[in-house]
């Protein structure tokens, strides 16, 4: 990695395994840290999702980039002396096993922070250390269920975000706690004993539907509309193609009545001017847009949105996202060659970062066995 980046030079430690901690340090790695990936022997079990990346696991590929693999045996103890070796030199210790496992192995996270006081602690749990559910098993839907998440999610019945968007919640707040320790210990020179919970992760997400809820509004699951605005939703076009609009003030309302349905008296309609009214008669609110879009194909209807400035987007899958003229992509290596995905959002001006390759489980094993117990034993 490039001395530019802004955490060249960092060491960060990791006893992870699937998504939420990965994610977190992928971002660690990318700005520049060095991080070492403690596996157990079998490897992270996100390795075994899937295969579908030349047999390497897409998951797996996505949130590892640019990370050392050491596999360590944590029953035997010359594993957890090395372990204890790297950590004593680390700058960051992330770690998302269950409350207690670590200390458990011999790695309270008290005293680490005890015995090195600029260690900066990070653990990452489902409930997080303490409290009632505290040491309940927690995966990605196990949380968007308990947090109500899947509640409001899907139409007719609950249903999953269609991706691991607690795991990812989770991962980049504990990004942002760990750049926040570093700021803080720069100026104090303390670190920090971090702890995120995926649901209180998700819950900070849920504020907005907790709030209607308790206000005597329960928001109602209503798959690509808006509980709150009308019209926000799908149209269909003659063609056959979804076409989302958004409508975020009584302005764009009447833009759309009059540039886009051609319907100069419905933008003056006062039935219709504000989006309180238009929600009350959400149903013919939507039907006359509705009726409108049946009448043109996707591509007249998306010039007359651009004409009027109206927001809208075409409703998308994966393919099309594939072949979508606006998608950035990275090249990361992988064990089994070469992939191309999406680019994470930062972009800066004066410089192109670049990304390490994925590591084979257990590539950096002997070579960081070798750099970390050789500096103990000199130390003796």
């Amino acid at each position: 990695m490039s001395q530019s980046l802004p955490l060249s030079g960092l060491l960060v430690v990791s006893l992870e395994q699937a998504v939420a901690a990965p994610m977190c340090t992928c971002r660690l790695a990318d700005a520049g840290a060095r991080v070492i990936k403690i596996e157990r022997p079998e490897g992270d079990f996100a390795r075994g999702y899937d295969d579908l990346v030349h047999g390497e696991c897409s998951y797996f590929v996505w949130l590892n980039r640019g990370k050392e693999s050491v596999v360590l045996d944590l029953t035997k103890a010359a594993d957890r002396a090395l372990l204890g070796a790297m950590v004593s030199r680390a700058d960051v210790f992330v770690q998302n096993l269950k409350p207690g496992a670590v200390g458990k192995l011999g790695f309270p996270i008290a005293e680490l922070r005890r015995d090195y006081p600029r260690l900066i602690c990070c653990s990452i749990s489902g409930f997080g250390e303490r409290g009632p559910y505290a040491m309940r098993k927690a995966y990605d839907m196990l949380i968007q269920a308990e947090s109500g998440l899947a509640s409001i999610t899907g139409t007719s019945e609950p249903a999953r975000v269609g991706v691991s968007v607690v795991d990812i919640a989770s991962g980049m707040d504990a990004y942002e706690a760990i750049l926040e320790a570093l700021i803080a210990r720069a100026r104090s020179g303390e670190g920090a004993e971090l702890s995120i919970s995926m649901f209180d992760a998700m819950a900070d997400w849920m504020t907005v539907p907790l709030l209607q809820e308790e206000a005597g509004s329960p928001p109602q699951r209503m798959g690509l509309a808006h509980t709150s605005i009308s019209p926000y939703g799908a149209f269909r076009s003659r063609d056959g193609v979804d076409i989302l609009i958004s409508i975020q003030s009584d302005r764009e309302w009447r833009v759309l009545a009059e540039k886009v349905l051609d319907d100069a008296a419905l933008a003056a309609d006062p039935a219709f001017a504000t989006n309180v009214e238009r929600v009350k008669r959400r149903a013919e609110t939507d039907g006359r847009v509705a009726k409108t879009f049946r009448a043109l194909d996707a591509d007249a209807l998306e010039q007359k949105l651009a004409g009027a400035d109206i927001a809208f987007a075409r409703v998308n899958g994966p393919a099309g996202l594939a072949r979508h003229p606006h998608l950035r992509r990275i090249k990361v290596g992988t064990p089994s060659g070469p992939v191309s995905y999406p680019a994470p959002a930062e972009q800066r001006a004066a410089a192109t970062r670049r990304y390490g390759p994925v590591p084979a489980l257990g590539q950096h094993t002997e070579t960081v066995r070798a750099e970390f117990m050789a500096a103990t034993i000199n130390a003796k």
